[in-house]
């Protein structure tokens, strides 16, 4: 095992500030809604909360609960699924559950790094393979088998891709599989954005059931606008369902019975297509703001568009680094953004555009204050 325990440097920085600013452009996720709103696509629902009582929930999820998340998983049943505490435990019970001391596990870059600090933690080796900036982020096919070998455990990617908005083709989805078919790697499909398409309703194909060692992750945090229910879950064979479920006893135990009953009324036919189409409505209005914005910063700045999710990860052309740069960002204008390095590319910042219009331009405006006089002071 590591001497170290390393922290996860992007939560660091968005626990400590997030709530103390006024610009939050941190976000990952669309604005969220109120609990008003969501309980108004079933009025007689609140009265059934109120009469609930406050004990512990079904702890892997209610039947109702994995019955809705599965109906949107081809082939998954009810057995196929673990409700977790959002996205983050279904990754750190996945990789806890995989990974010992030694292994090695195949780690997507540019990525949310949960998963290599976490393998880094556990003692196992992350070995990273890359998506190239020059080719709007495409998967790089010879650096995942470069990355990957006899002794992989696991592959993790994240689709769509945070904090790019990328979205694998069929082509490169096909060649996850293939190469992790052929080392008999685990592959941990990190898909908390699917539903928060910009350019498209379509959801994001998912990798459940192109391979029988794939487990695939998801949220209510990003696209449905839910991120304060704290409701993940994982889809994958149901042997390792149950293991996973044993270690969940160990972490969270349950979400809560409020949580549970929310979230499948979220999940629900009637109600889970309003809900994306309200997240997509903020993402292509938050866009048409943001992709204006860096018309106005160019050069200073340039974008690949996001395909997917309410973040962008735009490049700045200048010699700061994004960690000072996002410091600086916070003390002297009250904005907080993501740092590209804490993603494992610098010179880049995540921003979220899947907000109120007031508060995006604003917090992007005291940007470019702080861009252009930090150009001069290169000068």
């Amino acid at each position: 095992m590591p001497q170290t325990f390393q922290p996860f440097a992007l939560e660091r920085l968005l626990s400590r500030w997030e709530h103390a600013v006024t610009y939050n452009l941190s976000e990952s996720g669309v604005h969220p809604l109120t609990l008003k709103e969501l309980v108004a696509y079933q009025p007689r629902l609140m009265e059934e909360m109120l009469a609930t009582e406050l004990g512990y929930a079904v702890t892997n999820g209610s039947p109702a609960l994995r019955e809705a998340i599965a109906h949107w998983y081809p082939g998954a049943t009810v057995d196929n699924v673990l409700v977790t505490v959002g996205c983050i435990e279904a990754n750190f019970l996945v990789l806890t559950t995989l990974l010992q001391p030694g292994d090695q596990v195949a780690i997507q870059v540019p990525n949310y790094l949960q998963t290599w600090g976490i393998a880094h933690n556990m003692g196992a080796v992350p070995t990273t393979f890359s998506l190239n900036p020059d080719q709007e982020w495409a998967l790089d096919v010879a650096a995942l088998e470069a990355a990957v070998t006899d002794q992989t455990r696991l592959i993790a990617v994240c689709n769509p891709n945070n904090p790019t908005g990328k979205v694998f083709t069929s082509t490169e989805m096909e060649a996850v599989i293939r190469i992790a078919e052929a080392r008999g790697a685990w592959l941990l499909a990190d898909e908390v954005y699917a539903g928060a398409e910009r350019e498209t309703d379509r959801f994001t194909p998912t990798f459940y059931g192109r391979y029988d060692r794939v487990l695939a992750t998801g949220s209510l945090s990003k696209a449905y606008g839910l991120p304060g229910l704290r409701v993940g879950w994982v889809v994958g064979p149901a042997e390792m369902i149950e293991q996973l479920w044993a270690r969940h006893d160990y972490l969270t135990i349950s979400t809560t019975r409020l949580a549970d009953i929310l979230a499948t009324l979220a999940l629900s036919p009637q109600v889970r297509p309003h809900l994306l189409q309200r997240g997509r409505h903020y993402i292509r209005r938050g866009w048409s703001i943001l992709e204006a914005w860096v018309r106005e910063n160019a050069p200073l700045v340039s974008l690949v568009p996001p395909q997917a999710g309410a973040i962008a990860f735009p490049r700045y052309h200048l010699a700061i680094d994004s960690v000072t740069l996002v410091d600086r960002l916070i003390r002297e204008h009250s904005v907080l953004v993501a740092a590209g390095d804490y993603f494992g590319i610098p010179h880049h910042l995540r921003i979220s555009y899947g907000l109120e219009p007031e508060v995006l331009q604003e917090g992007l405006r005291r940007i470019s204050t702080l861009l252009h006089q930090i150009a001069q002071e290169e000068e």
